[in-house]
């Protein structure tokens, strides 16, 4: 759950409409395309455009121990490694890649 200064820092990096930037949403319910820090481990996952039509569910689903969240860092499933790194510290998100 972001607070104070850090949800003003991920409204300012949204790029347009949709699911903001810097939340974090189990990962069976992304529903836009992007570029999201998996919670759990640190990893980078690249949701294309048309994977994720928005309103729609991702269709993949991993389980595991414990609940599977995703932050959404960028609206760009592009977005370089360098800059996604900037984007995952400005939020607060631990990154492993």
């Amino acid at each position: 759950m972001l607070v104070g200064d850090r949800r003003m820092a991920s409204a300012n990096i949204t790029e347009r409409p949709g699911r903001q930037s810097g939340v974090s949403v189990p990962l069976d319910t992304i529903g836009s395309s992007g570029a999201y820090v998996c919670n759990w481990s640190g990893h980078l996952l690249r949701v294309p455009e048309g994977l994720a039509p928005v309103g729609r569910p991702l269709g993949l689903n991993i389980v595991g121990r414990e609940p599977l969240t995703v932050t959404k860092i960028s609206d760009d499933p592009d977005v370089s490694l360098t800059h996604a790194r900037t984007l995952a510290a400005s939020l607060g998100v631990t990154a492993g890649f």
